[in-house]
């Protein structure tokens, strides 16, 4: 059985990363999308909530699972007995430091190969960041997340602005 691991901070998932996770469903019999708990960074979301809007919207994608963890991916990888580390790629900017990572992550562990998706060209400009910015002002962003996203980043943004 091959294992793959899809790892990020999906904060918020987009639609570019749930182009990457249905078409690397369809390569490997099991894909683990790895959600960082990153104390380093202040996501909008918490840990619990992205896994959550991960469950809900590949609910439909059978061999998939939503799971969290920290430390090194790699490390995480041979915890779930993973064949593959599967990373998106948008444009060149983004091969070049993944490249770096995963000749890194070989001579670390070199049982586990990369394999890199190109994103759809729909989606190629696509990042979380822009998909914040946006929503902070307000914008529709309806084009860049599933609908269910979409709710739950405007609620978020209606608790932040409530604070301040």
């Amino acid at each position: 059985m091959t294992t793959a691991v899809y790892p990020g901070s999906f904060d918020p998932v987009t639609n570019g990363h749930l182009d990457i996770i249905r078409r690397a469903s369809k390569m490997f019999d099991h894909l683990i999308i790895a959600v960082l708990k990153n104390s380093a960074k202040s996501p909008l979301f918490t840990t619990e909530e992205r896994v959550k809007m991960l469950e809900e919207i590949t609910s439909g994608i059978s061999n998939c699972t939503v799971e969290t963890f920290d430390g090194l991916t790699i490390d995480y990888c041979h915890s779930k007995n993973a064949q593959f580390m599967v990373r998106g790629l948008r444009a060149v900017t983004d091969f070049e430091y993944e490249l770096q990572i995963a000749q890194t992550n070989r001579v670390i562990a070199s049982d586990i190969d990369t394999v890199f998706l190109t994103t759809n060209l729909k989606y190629s400009y696509l990042s979380s960041s822009i998909v914040k910015e946006i929503a902070g002002y307000d914008g529709d962003i309806s084009a860049f997340v599933d609908r269910r996203v979409a709710q739950r980043i405007k609620e978020k943004m209606r608790e932040r602005s409530m604070k301040q």
